[in-house]
């Protein structure tokens, strides 16, 4: 292995454990953020709990529509 070779994936390596370590970060921030507002988090299961019960009873007679309610569901926690 030329040492072009050594240096480049060395940096490569750097940059996965930065990019890992920044995850990781976000990742607890979020966790501290969840612990601090419990009720935001609790509001959130409700609304999605409630479009998917919508979704199940509209199934039959408007699937598109359902989808459309289930597909709102899975977003609200990643906001």
């Amino acid at each position: 292995m030329s040492t072009l070779d050594q240096s480049s994936s060395a940096s490569a390596l750097g940059g996965g454990l930065a990019g890992a370590l920044k995850a990781l970060a976000a990742e607890a921030s979020v966790l501290v953020q969840a612990l601090l507002s419990p009720n935001k988090i609790i509001s959130e299961v409700e609304e999605m709990r409630a479009l998917q019960t919508r979704a199940n009873r509209i199934e039959a007679s408007d699937p598109e529509r359902a989808a459309v309610l289930r597909w709102h569901a899975s977003r609200i926690g990643l906001r």
